[in-house]
């Protein structure tokens, strides 16, 4: 490709001050300023096939291969182009015929999350908290830690359900067990949690075993689709951070369950990650991290929420929290890249950093949110008529 249209498409990525070094040694600067912030070297061209398919994921695999190196803070860097309205960045396909979208079958799905989160639990003990909490956490101090504020999430998302003694409640994506046990421990209830990951189902029941709580406890490796055929009813229904991975299409599926599992006036609180509107998605989040995904709008949440007369009782944004955390996990990740690199190579290090770094700046940009939905099935009169409950 001719280095003009390199030019084209760098010009839009920042506003702030930059160099850029090409394959044949000349360099070139973009902006006014005399110091620039970051500086790109190409150390061959693209293919331009890729380029013109998709700007975004062409820029990211050189950058994963080695082709294209930066020095700066990545972080900043992307969160710039996210800010700058003429970025490839932010040039977001709207969703206009949805008859062209696949569901995610159960198979599919039990791959889709398999590709990530059975990369082992070893890898992600290296940069998770001691919770092994992958899910934005909340931090009511400045100086809160990690584990503190994910502890703070958990804690913070149970009392808002309104749990009593006794009660039945359902995880749906429960992770690695803890906000699962925390339940059982702190209100004193049945719960079931359910995961297509091997690797966490097998750490979920180590967890369960310890704690002395089997029996009160229970994980199971299964789909949501699969547990009203069972004839399980539940008082509440919490999902953290899962209905991202069920599909555009299965989001009306997702919520029918949710319908047939909870008891009438049950209480459910449902953690994602949301958008101002329908898109295609990311092109790199989809093809390398997280594949089968889709960020749900708000307005199509509700739309399907009210559909099976589910009433929302309380709405919190934590889109700030979650860049914090994604701050957290990126520098523990480079404090343990001697570890990581004796389980993966150079090209998933960069691939990874790649991916925490442009989530961090994703949130802070606004480009997607963090949303906790509590529901109620039919009208509950009986739940807190205020937040004071949340901080006492």
């Amino acid at each position: 490709m001719e280095k003009s249209i390199y030019k084209k498409i760098i010009k839009g990525i920042s506003p702030e001050p930059f160099t850029v070094t090409f394959w044949d040694g000349s360099a070139e600067h973009f902006n006014e300023g005399t110091a620039p912030v970051f500086h790109m070297t190409f150390h061959k061209p693209l293919n331009k096939s890729a380029v013109l398919s998709s700007t975004m994921n062409a820029l990211a695999e050189a950058y994963m291969d080695g082709t294209l190196t930066i020095d700066g803070n990545l972080e900043t860097i992307i969160e710039s182009a996210f800010n700058n309205k003429d970025s490839f960045l932010n040039q977001s396909k709207l969703l206009t015929n949805l008859s062209r979208i696949k569901g995610n079958s159960t198979k599919q799905s039990k791959e889709d999350v398999s590709y990530h989160y059975d990369l082992g639990n070893d890898f992600y003990s290296l940069w998770l908290d001691e919770t092994m909490s992958y899910s934005c956490a909340y931090f009511r101090t400045p100086e809160d830690t990690l584990y503190e504020a994910q502890m703070n999430k958990i804690r913070h998302t149970l009392a808002k359900l309104s749990l009593q003694p006794g009660q039945k409640l359902l995880d749906i994506g429960c992770g690695w067990g803890y906000l699962s046990i925390e339940a059982a421990k702190l209100y004193n209830v049945q719960v079931l949690g359910i995961t297509l990951s091997e690797e966490q189902y097998k750490k979920t029941k180590q967890r369960i075993g310890e704690e002395g709580l089997t029996g009160q406890v229970d994980v199971q490796l299964a789909d949501y689709r699969e547990l009203s055929k069972k004839n399980l009813r539940f008082d509440r229904i919490v999902s953290v951070g899962m209905l991202e991975h069920v599909g555009q299409v299965n989001i009306p599926v997702f919520m029918e369950e949710v319908d047939k599992l909870l008891v009438e006036g049950g209480v459910a609180l449902l953690h994602c990650i949301t958008g101002l509107v329908e898109t295609e998605g990311n092109d790199f989040l989809m093809k390398y991290i997280f594949p089968g995904g889709y960020i749900p709008s708000i307005r199509e949440l509700v739309n399907h929420m009210s559909r099976h007369n589910f009433r929302i009782n309380d709405l919190e944004n934590l889109r700030l929290h979650y860049h914090r955390t994604l701050q957290c996990w990126a520098g523990n990740f480079e404090a343990n890249l001697e570890s990581i690199r004796a389980m993966f190579d150079d090209r998933f290090i960069r691939m990874w950093r790649l991916y925490l770094n442009a989530c961090a700046a994703n949130f802070t940009a606004g480009i997607t949110n963090l949303h906790q939905f509590v529901i109620t099935k039919g009208v509950n009169n009986s739940l807190p008529m205020t937040r004071d409950y949340l901080y006492q």
